[in-house]
């Protein structure tokens, strides 16, 4: 794989220097207060291409890192959420007390029991 990107780098710098070579003529760029600039239309080409990557890589990585927190942040709140239940596991419950007599018995109320329902009724 690192042969493969090192071979697109270097067909891309190769077209570059083809294009360079090609186009190798001043261009007039007009300035304030009637300044006028002469620039090589290779360089000019370079400059606005990375006028228009550098903001774009810079919200990149901006959003790379924030999503990097978040992720950190998740990944410490799951690790105390493992270690919490950890915890309780390790502790003994204490046994479920059963009612003794008749009267604590029935006071206990049934659980439902689920019914069928026809097809056709939502």
């Amino acid at each position: 794989m690192q042969f493969l990107k090192t071979l697109f780098w270097f067909l891309l710098a190769l077209l570059v220097a083809v294009f360079s070579i090609g186009n190798w003529t001043t261009v007039p760029i007009k300035l304030w207060a009637g300044l006028i600039a002469d620039v090589n239309l290779p360089l000019l080409l370079v400059l606005t291409f990375l006028a228009g990557l550098f903001p774009v890589l810079l919200y990149h990585h901006a959003v790379k890192w924030r999503m990097g927190q978040k992720l950190s942040t998740a990944e410490r709140v799951i690790a105390d959420l493992r270690g919490a239940v950890a915890a309780n596991a390790a502790q003994p419950s204490p046994p479920a007390q059963l009612p003794t007599d008749r009267a604590e018995a029935s006071a206990i109320p049934p659980t439902a029991v689920p019914t069928a329902v026809p097809p056709g009724v939502a």
